[in-house]
């Protein structure tokens, strides 16, 4: 049944967008689209309708081939009807239905007939829709036609040529370079639009030339373009130009320089904030080149469009972080954007002042923040509470104002991401702002004790039992710690064992009472926690005598990777040497991909790594080098997860053939075929394919097992001299771009990334489409693509969350170290944009994860 209509001005508690379409179906749709048949055509009913079938398609709704046939031959009729309205609406509904290559032919002679037609709405729509629907063969048959169009004095047919050409480049390059003349001189039209689409064009055609790009620049520059938007185009492509070229001088002075900076003094507003904007990208930019483009920036604050205002400040934000001081001449104008009713513009403006204000000016900030914190979302928040810490650190004797400030936004409603940029902030305050200790511990405290994230409750009191015992007064903690243990869940119960566990070791005066709340624990439902209260009774108690590395295992801060110190410990043979805890790894080692989980197995602490034996890898690499002609390939980098190329029940499940064809960058090496393979017993094959140096390399291999089947004598033994050849077509096994990676984690993000190169970060924003099942989906989509460990839990999204940030890490082929920040948002139309930062110990490895991203 259909929906209900809602009205416009209905109050709903729902965020979701006004619709018109709301409730309509496809199979109603397709019955009204009979409309089109009648012999008196209605066009306005004719254009609701196809109105709603374009909603449908751009919503995703897909139509077999039998309803998109019937829909586009119905639609077809409509050409004989003179309403230029119907008729638009018949072109938009043809580019949609894409049809195929026999039902072109059926609207070929309409298109073409309105191509040259006296009616420039007729001609440029048909030239639109011809080339969103023709093949190269027709093409060719009406290149005449799109030259012509290319330098039609109508600006609207000249257009419409343009944009086909941009978009025909993607599948007929040779055909639209050819065009190149008439698209030189379009470059020259009067016409706003065209000049736009004529510049974009010839960039196109020559984009892979840098030399005749930057002939173009040098041409265009010297005062031939008049229309804004294509000035706009000519500043990106002036920036290009500098950039590739990177021959500056010790003066700053660039090539075209002079060219951005006088844009600064165009007349439209557009241009001018394109030109500022692409000055203060400049690598390397200089104090001197900075100033104008500062100044019009600071015009523009004043401006009475949002839009203007919010493009400044938002400039001036990211200049900031580079270029501080020479933001501060702006402060007076960015402080009245405080108030401002766009929440946006607020939100920058109040970060940017937390950038380059000064130690006065803090107090007054934070109550000026405070007012608007409530109506911005929470990636606007996180934005400002990251601005916070920076502040706290850069002026380190206003932390009990900023402390406060964190620690009342702490007790908000907010999504995990936001809280844990909170919790994250403080965590850093104390360790670096002595001073701020004892308060941001109680503040910690106080915030576990409404935590609804189990993630963070953990790392809270973990983090308590490093830094608690280290305070004045460590009891006044206890309190908070053993009330987890009755109020919380299972994994957030056993965290606060360990951590009263520590307390008790490290603080001689509490003992007695961490010995008494210990004993109350190992009456808990849950084994963890009965378990490591009992580790704990009698390793304080003396029960169990340990050394310091064990001591410091338990009780300190051993900044050592479980998964690593197990493996250690499996490998280690007993002898007169004793195990030695500091040859531990204290990089985390990945979980082999061979491995297959238990069922119905759950992991029983936090983090904990998934199971299965250790040494899958280990056993792999043994094999291999166990064989003469594999032993000189070195040590094994990594085992893909196993592909089953038959199915469970096939009897036939050995590789003889390995075909390559659609893997043509792998080249064979070596082949191992297995002589025979008796009755009910199995045996392996081997082959090895060579890469080439460079980028990861993919391909798919088809797979066939060629056998001769020979009856064995019961008696003897001995096979039949004579047999029969058969072959068995085994299933794909594709090599993919995430088996180059292996999954390698680190115990702090944070650390790590700050420790690696800035230089070495790459950072790029892919659209991702739309996602059925919201956020989870994409975070798990890309985390598979780059075949990475999720850090620190962030692999895990919270229901409902429209913004997720996700933490990768590994190890590249070769060693090289890698991480990945990955920022996911999404909109009410469930469209997922994604933002991509990575960072290594290789910046080519840095642009290969970009790569793998883009075309996967």
């Amino acid at each position: 049944m259909a929906q209900p209509l809602v009205k416009k001005d209905d109050d709903r508690d729902d965020e979701a967008d006004y619709s018109p379409f709301m409730g309509i179906e496809k199979g109603a749709v397709l019955q009204e689209a009979r409309v089109f048949n009648d012999p008196q055509l209605d066009a306005r009913r004719c254009s609701q309708v196809i109105t709603k079938l374009l909603y449908l398609l751009n919503q995703g709704e897909t139509f077999t081939k039998v309803e998109a046939t019937e829909v586009f031959f119905s639609v077809t009729k409509l050409f004989q009807s003179r309403d230029l309205g119907l008729r638009r609406m018949v072109y938009l509904i043809i580019k949609e239905l894409s049809p195929s290559a026999d039902e072109v032919i059926i609207v070929t002679s309409s298109l073409m007939k309105d191509m040259n037609s006296k009616t420039d709405m007729y001609r440029a729509n048909a030239i639109r829709v011809l080339c969103r629907i023709t093949d190269g063969t027709l093409l060719t048959q009406i290149e005449r036609y799109l030259k012509q169009a290319i330098v039609d004095k109508n600006p609207v047919v000249a257009s419409a040529a343009l944009v086909s050409g941009i978009h025909l480049l993607q599948t007929n390059p040779e055909i639209v370079k050819r065009w190149s003349n008439e698209v030189q001189e379009a470059v020259q039209s009067r016409a706003a639009l065209v000049q736009f689409h004529a510049l974009a064009l010839l960039h196109q055609i020559r984009q892979n030339d840098r030399l005749a790009v930057s002939k173009l620049v040098t041409s265009l520059t010297r005062g031939s373009v008049r229309s804004p938007l294509a000035q706009c185009l000519l500043i990106r492509y002036t920036s290009q130009v500098i950039r590739e070229s990177g021959n500056t001088t010790q003066s700053g002075d660039r090539p075209f320089y002079d060219f951005l900076e006088s844009c600064l003094r165009h007349k439209s507003e557009m241009v001018i904030f394109e030109a500022a904007k692409a000055i203060t990208d400049l690598n390397g930019v200089t104090s001197r080149e900075l100033t104008p483009a500062i100044t019009v920036l600071q015009l523009f604050l004043s401006s009475s469009k949002p839009v203007l205002r919010f493009a400044a400040v938002r400039t001036l934000n990211k200049v900031a972080m580079t270029h501080p001081m020479a933001v501060t001449n702006c402060n007076i104008d960015m402080e009245s954007l405080i108030s401002d009713q766009n929440r946006s513009i607020a939100t920058l403006a109040i970060t940017t002042l937390l950038k380059t204000g000064n130690e006065s000016s803090v107090d007054r900030l934070m109550k000026q923040i405070t007012n608007f914190m409530s109506d911005i979302a929470d990636e606007f928040k996180i934005v400002v509470v990251e601005a916070i810490r920076s502040l706290c650190l850069k002026f380190p004797l206003k932390y009990r104002s900023l402390m406060n400030f964190l620690s009342n936004i702490l007790r908000e409603e907010g999504g995990f991401d936001y809280k844990k940029a909170i919790v994250d902030s403080i965590v850093i305050l104390i360790r670096d702002i002595p001073d701020a200790k004892e308060s941001g511990l109680l503040h910690l405290c106080e915030f576990i004790e409404d935590c609804e994230f189990t993630y963070l409750s953990t790392q809270i009191l973990h983090f308590l039992g490093i830094e608690g015992p280290k305070t004045v007064d460590p009891s006044k903690y206890i309190r908070y710690i053993y009330n987890r243990v009755h109020l919380e869940n299972a994994t957030v119960r056993a965290s606060a064992v360990s951590t009263l566990a520590k307390f008790g070791a490290s603080v001689d005066g509490l003992k007695p009472r961490i010995f008494v709340l210990l004993r109350r624990c190992l009456f808990d439902s849950d084994d963890e926690v009965r378990d490591r209260a009992t580790l704990y009774l009698n390793t304080l108690g003396g029960d169990i005598e340990i050394d310091n590395d064990v001591s410091d295992f338990l009780f300190g801060s051993l900044d050592i990777p479980l998964v690593n110190l197990e493996t250690s410990l499996k490998k280690y043979e007993p002898s007169d040497k004793a195990f030695d805890i500091n040859l531990v790894p204290r990089e985390v080692k990945s979980q082999p991909l061979a491995e297959k989980k238990a069922p119905g197995k759950k992991p029983t602490g936090l983090g904990a790594p998934p199971s299965g034996p250790p040494s899958t890898v280990d056993s792999y690499e043994r094999q291999l080098l166990s064989i003469p002609e594999f032993a000189n390939f070195g040590k094994l980098f990594k085992s893909s997860a196993p592909v089953e190329l038959t199915e469970a029940e096939t009897e036939y499940a050995v590789i003889v053939i390995v075909d390559a064809s659609e893997a043509e960058e792998f080249s064979q090496v070596i082949s191992k075929p297995l002589r025979s393979l008796p009755y009910d017993s199995p045996g392996q094959t081997f082959v090895a394919f060579e890469k080439p140096e460079g980028l990861p390399t993919t391909g798919k291999f088809s797979n066939i097992l060629k056998f001769i089947v020979k009856e064995v004598d019961p008696t003897s033994g001995e096979a039949e001299d004579d047999g029969v050849e058969d072959e068995y077509q085994l299933e794909d096994l594709e090599v993919v771009a995430a088996d180059y990676i292996l999954k390698v984690g680190v115990s702090n993000f944070r650390n790590a990334w700050e420790s690696m190169d800035p230089d070495s970060e790459r950072v790029d924003e892919y659209g991702l489409g739309q996602r059925g099942e919201g956020l989870s989906e994409a975070v798990n989509t890309v985390i598979n693509i780059l075949g990475m460990q999720p850090c620190e839990g962030t692999e895990a999204v919270p229901p409902n969350s429209r913004s997720h940030t996700c933490l990768l890490s590994g190890v590249f082929i070769g060693g090289v170290k890698v991480l990945v920040r990955l920022s996911f948002g999404i909109d009410s139309t469930k469209d997922v944009a994604m933002k991509l930062a990575v960072r290594s110990d290789d910046v080519n490895v840095s642009d290969a994860i970009h790569e793998i991203v883009a075309s996967g």
